[in-house]
């Protein structure tokens, strides 16, 4: 087969499921939650998903105004952005954030973020996806409050079936 043939097609594919990703986001209520949050069929890394970056109220106040950032302090210091899985996420919180209220859960696609973005060997030999470079309030796809209930944090539903 052509390989400009097949290049054009998987633009097309790109294109036509970015627009998809932009209606859900205009949609409201759970369903649209739901949808957005469900990655390709089999499930894992996979080209283009959704990877989750949980911050702190002032950390998330200052990508909105200044519209970057190089993320916490402990990213900062490492040098690279720390993101998570949908099935990382929760054990991120309870063991970087425990009992913190006032977080924030953003997610990112990781498509949008080219060769910037490395997943690398972490916590449990598991592979967590890094930044190198600033984060903009651009790769934001949405972000939202992660409550703490009875010492928990509270996780969008659906969130944990993402990755299933």
């Amino acid at each position: 087969m052509n390989a400009g043939i097949v290049t054009r097609a998987r633009i097309a594919v790109k294109d036509h499921i970015r627009a998809c990703v932009t209606r859900l986001v205009r949609m409201q209520g759970a369903q649209a939650m739901q949808r957005l949050l469900t990655p390709a069929p089999q499930g894992g890394i996979t080209a283009s998903m959704l990877i989750f970056k949980i911050f702190r109220t002032d950390e998330w106040n200052t990508l909105r105004a200044q519209g970057e950032t190089t993320g916490a302090p402990v990213d900062v210091a490492d040098g690279y952005i720390h993101f998570s899985t949908a099935v990382q996420a929760a054990e991120t919180a309870a063991k970087h954030f425990a009992g913190q209220d006032g977080l924030f859960l953003i997610a990112v696609e990781t498509e949008t973020l080219g060769d910037a973005l490395t997943w690398e060997v972490s916590r449990g030999n598991a592979l967590f996806p890094h930044l190198y470079r600033t984060m903009t309030l651009e790769d934001v796809v949405w972000a939202q409050p992660l409550p703490l209930q009875d010492g928990v944090h509270q996780f969008p539903a659906g969130l944990e079936k993402a990755a299933t």
